[in-house]
């Protein structure tokens, strides 16, 4: 049961951290925040992770109901979510921004944490599927461990926004984009793991 739960916890980790990829999008939010003051830096930083945090939480616990109003079944969505998470990790190794992750600019204020940071960057479509995925299926406490483990990842984005203009400077944007392909890779085959679970649960196959 506990190697169980730490091979969960470590799926779920490494899940969010890729397609979140935090520290790839330091340089999207230092570009996005250029002329602001170290303390407007750090006020959007806040809002835009607690505003993604709540967002992702609504629907890891809202989830099933989402499921059983739209009669979706996990194995549908299990490959639906597969694919898109292989899209974006492939964008990744491409070099290409992923679309649910691009941004075109955005104006210095308040609405800039909402729109493009908190959505789509840190809670887009990728990370929804990435985290109902998780839960789909599951009891309260795979939910609460999902959610938890989130809240690092939260907390972790927060800690590198607001390092960011430090972090940049210290690694250098090369090594910035070998992080980025590397979580591509890694979001490639959590995607392709997810699209072949679902084919298994559609047509009954246990091997």
């Amino acid at each position: 049961m506990t190697s169980d739960l730490f091979t969960y916890s470590l799926t779920v980790f490494t899940g969010f951290f890729a397609i979140m990829n935090p520290i790839a999008n330091t340089p999207i939010f230092v570009s996005l925040v250029e002329g602001s003051t170290p303390q407007e830096k750090k006020k959007i930083a806040k809002s835009a992770t607690i505003t993604a945090f709540f967002i992702v939480v609504s629907f890891i616990i809202i989830g099933k109901y989402i499921f059983d109003l739209f009669g979706i079944t996990l194995p549908a969505f299990k490959m639906t979510g597969g694919v898109l998470i292989f899209i974006v990790g492939f964008n990744m190794l491409q070099s290409n921004k992923a679309k649910m992750h691009h941004i075109e600019g955005g104006n210095i204020d308040d609405s800039l944490a909402i729109s493009p940071l908190a959505i789509p960057i840190l809670a887009g479509p990728g990370t929804i599927v990435t985290a109902m995925n998780n839960v789909a299926g599951r009891d309260y406490l795979h939910i609460a461990i999902t959610i938890g483990i989130f809240a690092v990842l939260i907390f972790f984005t927060y800690w590198a926004f607001s390092m960011s203009q430090k972090i940049i400077d210290k690694l250098g944007n090369n090594i910035i984009t070998v992080i980025s392909k590397l979580m591509g890779l890694i979001l490639a085959i959590i995607g392709t793991d997810m699209l072949i679970g679902g084919i298994k649960l559609a047509f009954d196959l246990n091997s």
